[in-house]
């Protein structure tokens, strides 16, 4: 066991600057040429992309639904083991979780030991915010709240007040950020593109100097030394699958550990279904999530690696697509799966997910599109297992069987888990 800096950056609520704050410390602190390994609370794909971009190393979600308490200690341990520092993002407000306070980002960081930087937006806030940060520090005392950082103050009279509320609340507040109408975060629903890549590099690093210019850096870090307990890298020797991954713009909702996983089954081999080319040669092949629908010309117009995939899933090849890569798969592209997706009538569904296969294995994943199968009515592909949403209610999302292909809507967690016991 070893000290050193680490924190969990916590709000009230959804909305209040979480990801350009997160996004501009991480990118401040590397600047001063500190190795920064991030983290995100939940199951988001996107958050952790930034924060690739702001430090060069891969971001890790950390969620208590997806993964068991041990796991979420290993890769913390893991993963942080050679940083200088750990930085985590947490998700909605600080105490928001699946069922109370379960799966939130203060679960997180009582796991961890974390203490927890709130981040509070202040536009309309004053001295009630007293009370606020009281009851936050009494609501779970065994929490450590370093301190806060009021995020759009609207003058030095507003600063003056929500600085003295901290202060009868006993929390030490570490900084203000003034508003800037120029970090605006493109939508998420862009893809990571080149252009959005370009202008999110260019936002991180205005927020970076932001945060360089309005946070006293040096005592924030003072303020979050905790203990680290080092988990070292396990000694495994790849087995020997071939194991192909779509990775580009239109494809690209992975997370870190389930790579990793695949890199201990075999050697892997990212293609790109946007550039085309031949399908690499495999034993599997993983479709993840993305934006595909947003790329439908460049994905149509490559035939030649469609053609490779319908005759891999034809003679029986093993494909695991999820989502986004399951609407690839559809006849809106494909033509390997007997649907096809729309966005007619789009309509968000959102949780996370509990499967239960037909060979009694059970699953955890998260769900999240706004497109939906067309003339489900009339699918004749069985599914092989039944959802449960958090609160144990079955849900009607499927998970298909053709061949060997395993195609549905919900992004699986296999981080602790035998990928290959799906086609068992």
């Amino acid at each position: 066991m070893n000290v050193k800096p680490q924190l969990l950056i916590g709000a009230l609520r959804s909305g209040s600057g979480k990801t350009t704050f997160t996004m501009g410390l991480l990118k401040a602190l590397c600047e001063r040429g500190l190795r920064v390994q991030p983290f995100k609370c939940g199951p988001d794909y996107i958050d952790p992309q930034f924060h690739t971009l702001a430090t060069g190393r891969p971001s890790v979600n950390l969620d208590t639904w997806l993964a068991s308490e041990a796991h979420v200690r290993d890769l913390y341990g893991r993963y942080g083991g050679d940083a200088d520092l750990c930085v985590t993002e947490g998700v909605m407000g600080l105490f928001d979780g699946y069922d109370r306070m379960q799966g939130s980002s203060a679960e997180v960081a009582l796991l961890l030991g974390l203490p927890v930087l709130l981040l509070v937006d202040a536009p309309s806030a004053a001295y009630t915010m007293a009370a606020q940060l009281y009851g936050i520090r009494q609501f779970r005392p065994e929490l450590k709240l370093a301190g806060v950082i009021f995020n759009r103050p609207s003058s030095e009279r507003h600063r003056r007040i929500l600085e003295a509320a901290a202060a009868d609340a006993g929390v030490p507040c570490l900084g203000f950020l003034p508003r800037r109408d120029d970090l605006e975060i493109p939508s998420r629903h862009l893809g990571l593109t080149l252009d959005t890549q370009q202008v999110m590099e260019t936002q991180i690093a205005r927020a970076a100097t932001l945060v360089a210019d309005h946070i006293d850096l040096d005592a924030l870090l003072a303020a979050v030394q905790a203990p680290f307990h080092p988990v070292p890298a396990p000694e495994i020797k790849p087995g020997g699958l071939r194991i192909a991954v779509a990775h580009d713009a239109a494809f690209n909702f992975t997370y870190r550990e389930n790579l990793a996983q695949l890199e201990r089954l075999g050697k892997v081999q990212y293609f790109s279904p946007l550039a085309g080319g031949p399908l690499p040669e495999a034993d599997l092949v993983y479709l993840p999530g993305g934006y595909p629908e947003l790329f439908l010309p460049q994905l149509c117009a490559q035939q030649g690696l469609i053609d490779s995939l319908r005759d891999y899933a034809e003679r029986g090849g093993k494909i695991l697509a999820e989502c986004g890569g399951m609407m690839y798969l559809s006849q809106t592209v494909c033509g390997i799966l007997p649907f096809e997706c729309t966005m007619e009538g789009a309509r968000l569904h959102l949780g996370y997910r509990r499967l239960v296969l037909e060979n009694g294995t059970e699953w955890r994943g998260h769900e999240f599109h706004y497109s939906q199968i067309a003339a489900q009515a009339a699918v004749a592909l069985p599914s092989v297992a039944v959802q449960y949403n958090a609160a144990g209610e079955q849900v009607d999302t499927p998970l298909y069987r053709y061949k060997n292909v395993r195609a549905g809507y919900t992004h699986l967690y296999w981080g602790e888990a035998d990928l290959m016991k799906l086609w068992d």
